[in-house]
């Protein structure tokens, strides 16, 4: 019989590709998510009945160890950019984490991967970073053998990162950002699949693998290279951090008084620490090297699904062309 993986979270934009490629490797896949009707494409990843969607609650014991029961191997891809309602830091990454690798050990499940972030930090003024360290902690404390993944700013089809920016060019002639010069060193959505997949087939060795792509750049840099490919001209404008502060204030407070009826999705005060703070692999982390993995180049991607934000979508090429033709 095939092996069993539950991967929580395995709908997002991370769980998809492992999910992805834990059935091509032939596994049975049980992807637990809060609202299994809205994960129901997964099932397109393997043959009838290989890759199923779960209802499971991440706060809740009961939940999550049905979510696991028969499993041969956990992942936890479960994470939040933005507290909302319930779905808050502390009860998510570090809870939530804990939670799953406690139950994993009682049932005797041995292989975890956990997907954390690069920055994560027990120590840090910013309660994303923190709760993303505490879960970490949590997890080792149940699974001493556990694989923790801590990717830097993550890209591909599916990402809220070049795809946000990009749509903002749409808006005007202008671009703003807070944290112009801050370093980050992007990965590829499906190289960090690779990278789990290798811990929940015992490919790879326990411990602590920071991912981060060949290239190091700046916010600003980045932004330059993603206007280059949809063939946009806009101005770079950098917003200063004191001016972001005032924003994300505002914003946080709206949200507050509101009962969340507002929710900041913009820029909080939480976020707007982290900016502040390089993005990138520490000197002599463990990575992608350590795992025989050559992550993707951001050219080699970033065509492949920006291309709709060109003035002329997938035909600006050719309307180009005519227009180097006329003149």
């Amino acid at each position: 019989m095939s092996k069993m993986v539950t991967i929580y979270g395995g709908s997002g934009f991370v769980g998809r590709y492992i999910a992805r490629r834990l059935a091509s490797e032939g596994w049975r896949v049980r992807v637990a998510v809060r609202r299994p009707n809205e994960a129901m494409f997964v099932k397109t990843y393997g043959v009838v009945g290989q890759v199923e969607p779960i209802l499971c609650n991440i706060r809740d014991d009961a939940s999550v160890a049905a979510a696991m029961h028969g499993a041969d191997a956990v992942v936890n891809c479960v994470g939040v950019l933005n507290e909302l309602g319930k779905n808050e830091f502390d009860a998510v990454q570090a809870d939530g984490a804990e939670r799953i690798a406690r139950l994993a050990a009682e049932q005797s499940i041995f292989r975890m991967v956990h997907i954390s972030a690069i920055g994560a930090d027990a120590e840090s003024n910013s309660m994303y970073s923190r709760t993303k360290a505490h879960g970490e902690a949590g997890v080792l404390a149940h699974m001493p053998d556990a694989i923790i993944l801590r990717p830097s700013v993550i890209f591909g089809t599916e990402d809220q990162f070049f795809n946000r920016f990009a749509g903002m060019t749409r808006m005007g002639p202008f671009l703003p950002l807070v944290g112009a010069e801050t370093k980050f060193q992007p990965v590829f959505v499906d190289d960090v699949a690779k990278a789990a997949v290798q811990g929940v087939l015992g490919q790879a060795g326990p411990g602590v693998y920071e991912l981060g792509g060949p290239e190091v750049k700046t916010f600003r840099a980045l932004m330059q290279q993603m206007l280059e490919v949809i063939h946009r001209r806009r101005v770079i404008v950098k917003i200063p951090f004191i001016v972001a502060r005032i924003m994300a204030g505002v914003l946080d407070i709206l949200k507050f008084v509101s009962f969340q009826l507002f929710p900041n999705h913009i820029l909080t005060r939480d976020q707007l620490k982290n900016l502040r703070r390089d993005n990138v692999v520490s000197d002599g982390a463990k990575g992608f090297a350590d795992l025989g993995i050559e992550p993707a180049t951001l050219e080699s991607v970033l065509p492949d699904y920006l291309w709709k934000f060109r003035p002329s979508g997938q035909y600006d090429d050719i309307q180009n062309s005519a227009d180097n033709l006329r003149t």
